[in-house]
């Protein structure tokens, strides 16, 4: 009667032994601190260099839109803003034309190279925004183009030959220009940006800011900052997008202090105290464009270019361009991939 707990135990002790005569799985060693001076150098910091190679050789497009009333020097700060004639101004438009009856798309491209690094900049102005007597709906024509460079794009990616490199022709910025009343947003800015502040990334401007005194200005700021709030509209950098805490205190500052910015264009160089500067002369002096104390114009190209450039792509990319893809994609049910057999059919047709 008794062997039958004993066998039970000798059992027990038999399966305890078993998973030891199997090899045990091996676990990867956790991660160590490694001595550089054991090993030598390995080189992983090549890897931002290799990155940096790749996107020299293929270049980088830029496309920014400019939106707003005639004559608030639209042209000129875009002109300002890349230190080259990129604007209508230099592709023969003159003062003769007439303010077209609708808004009309003039996309102009350029290449401007600096210190090797080579971008496509295109430039889309938007004349006749604005301009007429009644200007209902007139954001609607700039709304059908953003979304007809999502549609081609989208169009591309679908495809089944697709290009290893589709051309990128989505509005990666707009620049919007507030005319410097001092007074209120006008119903037209706040529905342009409420319309297209969902698919683009607007970046509001004070246009001609040496037209107001610095108080007017602060205040002019402050006011049309509170009047974006209190209408939901979203400027970039849009708060929901930060990444981190980083990224978060950097963008609050700008839009609690720098958005709008209020900027003065100018294509002109003037000497002051043996320096060139880019300017506008006035009967009391000359305007400095890129001097802090004078306007704004060199936080917004900082922004921009120099901080925001890649992350407005980003924004672009993975945000408004997805949110679009999105939509599309549902309400068709999926785009039918064009095929070469179908595009042969069309030819021999």
């Amino acid at each position: 009667p008794h062997a039958g707990p004993v066998e039970s135990k000798n059992k027990a002790a038999m399966s305890e032994l078993v998973p030891e005569l199997r090899q045990k799985p091996v676990v990867p060693m956790k991660p160590m601190g490694i001595n550089a001076s054991l090993l030598g150098y390995i080189g992983i910091d090549t890897i931002i260099e290799q990155m940096r190679k790749k996107t020299m050789k293929t270049g980088f497009d830029f496309n920014i839109m400019v939106v707003g009333q005639s004559g608030l020097g639209k042209s000129t700060l875009v002109n300002t803003l890349f230190k080259s004639q990129v604007s209508r101004k230099s592709s023969g438009w003159n003062r003769e034309e007439k303010i077209p009856k609708t808004v009309e798309i003039k996309a102009i491209g350029h290449v401007i190279e600096e210190g090797g690094v080579k971008m496509k900049l295109t430039v889309i102005d938007t004349p006749g925004f604005g301009d007429q007597i009644n200007n209902e709906n007139c954001w609607e024509p700039i709304e059908k183009y953003i979304n007809e460079q999502y549609e081609k794009f989208l169009k591309e990616e679908v495809n089944i030959a697709r290009k290893k490199r589709i051309p990128d022709t989505r509005v990666h910025c707009c620049l919007y220009f507030i005319s410097p009343t001092g007074h209120s947003l006008r119903p037209l800015d706040l529905e342009f940006m409420k319309h297209l502040s969902k698919v683009v990334n607007i970046i509001p401007v004070i246009a001609k800011a040496d037209t107001m005194t610095l108080e007017e200005k602060t205040e002019f700021k402050q006011r049309v900052r509170k009047e974006l709030e209190v209408n939901g509209i979203e400027f970039y950098p849009q708060k929901e997008f930060d990444e981190d805490l980083e990224d978060k205190t950097e963008n609050d500052k700008i839009r609690q202090e720098s958005m709008p910015f209020a900027v003065v264009g100018s294509d002109k160089e003037y000497q002051v105290n043996g320096k060139r500067v880019l300017g506008r002369k006035t009967p009391w002096g000359i305007i400095e464009v890129e001097n802090l104390n004078h306007c704004e114009f060199a936080l917004l190209r900082d922004f921009v270019i120099r901080t925001h450039l890649q992350d407005l792509k980003e924004v672009t990319h993975n945000i408004h361009y997805e949110t679009y893809r999105a939509k599309r994609l549902n309400g068709s049910g999926g785009l039918p991939p064009k095929t070469v057999e179908t595009e042969e059919n069309h030819e021999s047709n």
